[in-house]
């Protein structure tokens, strides 16, 4: 388990757009699970949408590539002075809305890593059900 103190450390991310609260799981080399909990106040929905708030589907793209970023820098030696760069999403599916007061159960599984480029099978579940599903790309930088 990952508290938002950890995930700070390894992830440059920062209000608004840290968007992991908890990582609870890790299987190195294979899988890692993290929660994102959606309130009311992310900035988002001032304009996505007053009257109806709706997380933007790209937003939990990102969440997901977050994820798979902690999992990343914890199960390689990528060292700490990495920063992560998101170079590719494929097959990115969105099934269902996600709304203040839900808590996003993001399940990253490795595919490969080839030429240093990670490769991620990801979804989304919202109560048991998938909200999104992709398949995410990144590699690793000097800060």
């Amino acid at each position: 388990m990952m508290d938002i103190r950890k995930i700070m450390e390894l992830l440059p991310h920062r209000y608004p757009f840290l968007l992991v609260d908890r990582i609870i799981e890790v299987v190195p080399g294979k899988r890692v699970v993290g929660l994102k909990n959606v309130t009311i106040n992310e900035p988002c929905f001032q304009g996505h949408f007053p009257e109806h708030p709706i997380l933007p589907g790209v937003l939990i793209v990102e969440a997901m590539a977050q994820v798979g970023g902690v999992f990343a820098l914890t199960s390689d030696n990528i060292g700490e002075n990495k920063v992560s760069y998101f170079v590719g999403i494929d097959k990115a599916r969105f099934r269902r809305p996600v709304r203040p007061g839900d808590t996003i159960r993001i399940e990253m599984e490795q595919v490969s890593v080839k030429r240093g480029i990670y490769t991620f099978a990801g979804k989304a579940y919202v109560d048991g059900k998938v909200v999104a599903e992709a398949q995410l790309m990144a590699t690793f930088a000097d800060k």
